[in-house]
């Protein structure tokens, strides 16, 4: 399941301090293109610039034999286009947890953990049969994926 969280237009480029500034139907604002974007000679007035999520994906869902203390584990991995193409940066986690049980809603296939910092998340559930064997309040370990997506993109032809 992914979410659009900003969809805009580059309407102004300032190469000397690295800022662009974006307008979408929420107004303007201006933001510092840092050392990790590549290509950012590449970045044109009229693109386009987009911010995707990818909601969290549960891979493993496991009820803890003998409930303890939750945790949390984080790999991260980022991916650049290649020189020479319009800046964009893809970043996924894969979190290993062990957390408990809030909420499960069959009808959506996820579910709602509380995590070791007391901050609830949601998880999608691919497969529901992960599901079939834990409750709410129950311990699971769970291993799933999430990721963000920055592009930047040409506008679309006009006709």
């Amino acid at each position: 399941e992914t979410a659009l969280i900003y969809d805009g237009e580059v309407i102004k480029i300032d190469a000397a301090t690295r800022t662009v500034t974006l307008k979408n139907q929420d107004g303007e604002s201006t933001i510092v293109a840092g050392p990790e974007v590549k290509n950012f000679a590449e970045i044109k007035v009229g693109d386009r610039f987009d911010v995707v999520y990818e909601l969290a994906v549960a891979i493993e869902l496991v009820k803890v034999k003998n409930p303890g203390t939750t945790s949390e584990q984080v790999t991260t991995s980022t991916t650049t286009a290649p020189q020479g193409d319009k800046p964009g940066m893809i970043t996924s986690n894969t979190v290993t947890a062990t957390a408990n049980v809030e909420a499960i809603d069959t009808a959506k296939n996820t579910v709602s953990l509380k995590g070791p910092q007391g901050n609830i998340f949601k998880v999608k559930v691919q497969n529901p049969d992960l599901m079939k064997d834990i409750a709410v309040n129950d311990q699971v370990r769970v291993v799933y994926t999430e990721a963000i997506a920055a592009v930047v993109s040409a506008p679309a032809a006009k006709k």
